[in-house]
């Protein structure tokens, strides 16, 4: 079975080896059609602590590497527009 790669913003770097990454997924609600949006915060190893705050980045399911944490980031896709993250 192929490993699921998603794509979400570095949102806490706080953990040694370890962010937190915010993925938004937009679907249609099934009632009303109107189209909701829902965040999920998801713990990512990042081995050489490379990512910082407000990077978009692709991550990958993975084995358990800890208690909460079962993602690996590949790779960096981009730096975030929204204006509410500070870029340090």
């Amino acid at each position: 079975m192929p490993k699921r790669i998603l794509q979400g913003t570095v949102k806490s770097t706080a953990n040694d080896k370890t962010v937190v990454v915010e993925v938004e997924r937009r679907f249609r609600h099934p009632l009303y059609g109107k189209f909701v949006k829902q965040n999920k915060k998801y713990k990512a190893h990042d081995e050489n602590n490379e990512y910082k705050v407000g990077e978009i980045v692709a991550i990958e399911e993975h084995r358990p590497i800890s208690k909460t944490k079962t993602w690996v980031v590949k790779g960096r896709v981009g730096v975030s527009k929204d204006k509410s993250v500070n870029v340090d």
